[in-house]
Order: structure tokens, then sequence, then C-alpha cells
């Protein structure tokens, strides 16, 4: 069982236990990506389940408990599967050597923003937004960046300055012209140009002292203006 909370010798809160799960994430995708095959992982599936994918079903859950406070919203989580699907893909690697979740929000509009997390050899990051829009949610998408676009800009770019927030390239790659009836020169033209809109931003580099749980948080609390945006007007 994960300690939820660890303390230093003069009493102060250090971390909440699921920095281990994090070590220990890193630590086994080093492995796995040069032994990606079942013959390496079937013989180390229950380590990984007692030590990664167990803990990550734990702090999912209570994440989402906090992210339905942050937004008011109940919201609820996944976690996906270390395996593949490699059914219509090109590349046949048969594991993630990553690991990824999500927090859905109840409402079932495609325009509803999901929160999402992601922990690799290559980044461990948070973020915030929608995906893979299509027909009317497109064009509500559309509509919301021409009429709210200057709001929407604002609070992306405070989001850079306090978090270092990027755009995502999650989903469909943009399109190469501004979309019809918007003109070539309008002043949001690159989020027009896209196909949904996610925010992401690196977690603290301090999770080890404070702890997984409230580094991710202190995460989306910056990134909520941007929610409240989606929220408000999309």
């Amino acid at each position: 069982m994960l300690p939820l909370v660890q303390h230093d010798e003069g009493g102060d809160v250090m971390a909440d236990g699921f920095e281990q799960m994090v070590e220990e994430a890193l630590a086994f995708f080093a492995l796995l990506e040069a032994n990606n095959s079942k013959d390496w992982f079937n013989p180390r599936k229950e380590h990984y389940k007692e030590a990664i994918a167990g803990p990550a079903g734990f702090f999912a859950d209570l994440m989402a408990e906090d992210i339905a406070r942050l937004t008011g919203k109940p919201h609820s989580s996944k976690v996906f599967r270390i395996y593949r699907d490699v059914r219509f893909s090109k590349d046949k690697t048969l594991l993630n050597t990553h690991l990824h979740m999500m927090w859905q929000p109840a409402d079932k509009d495609p325009l509803a923003p999901v929160w999402f997390w992601g922990l690799s050899r290559e980044y461990f990051v948070q973020g915030m937004g929608v995906v893979g829009l299509q027909g009317e949610a497109l064009t509500r998408y559309r509509a919301f960046v021409d009429t709210w676009g200057d709001g929407l800009q604002s609070a992306l770019d405070d989001a850079r300055d306090t978090l270092g927030a990027e755009l995502g390239d999650w989903g469909p790659e943009p399109l190469k012209k501004v979309p019809k009836p918007y003109d070539k020169d309008h002043p949001h033209a690159e989020l027009l140009k896209r196909k949904g809109l996610t925010v992401s931003s690196p977690i603290p580099r301090d999770w080890r002292k404070t702890g997984v749980m409230k580094a991710t948080l202190t995460n989306a609390k910056g990134l909520i203006p941007v929610w409240e945006m989606f929220d408000a007007h999309l």
C-alpha cells in the first residue's frame, strides 16, 4: 500500500507516495524499451501491476476527485493499458513505454474538455483540451475561436508564462489553410486551422519533494483559465 503522506524529521509534508510509482515506471520503461516482447514482459507483468498500474489507478481516482472540486463538475478517470492496439498500425511494437491517464467530464458533449496526464522517459506532462472534432462540433469550435479568440489566446498566453504550457499536437493534423468562411488573415488563423485544441505543460520539477498529486494539481490550477474559456463559451 502506498503511503498517502510522508514527512521529514521536522514534520513537514514532503511527498504523497506516488513519486515511488513514477520512479518505478521510469525504471521499468527504460528496460522495456530494450526488451519490448511478450517473453520479457510476461514474467514481469505482476510487478508492473503491483508497482505501477495499481498505484496509477489509485492516483487517477484521487485526482478525479480533485479535478471535480477544481472545476465544479464530476469527472471519471481512465488509465490506459500498456498493450498497444496494433490492428491498424504499421508499427507492431507490442507494449507502450509510457503511462497515460485521462479524466473525462460526465457531460457527454464532444466539446466538454478532458484532462490528460502522461509519463515517459521523454516527458512528464499534464494537459487539457478537446480533440478529434468533426461536423457540428468542429463548426462550434471555429465559431468559438472567431468570437472568443482574444480571451482564449490571453488564457493560453498566461498558461505559457506561468507554467511553460504549449499547444499540444494530439489529434489530427491542422489544416494548411484557414477554413471558410473565415478570412485567411484572421487574427487567430492558426487556432482556426486546428480540428481540436489541447494545451499541456510539464509537471513541476519539484514533484519528488511536493508529491505527484500536489504537483499535478498545481498544473491543473494553472490551466483553469483556459478550461473556463472552453466551459463558458465553447
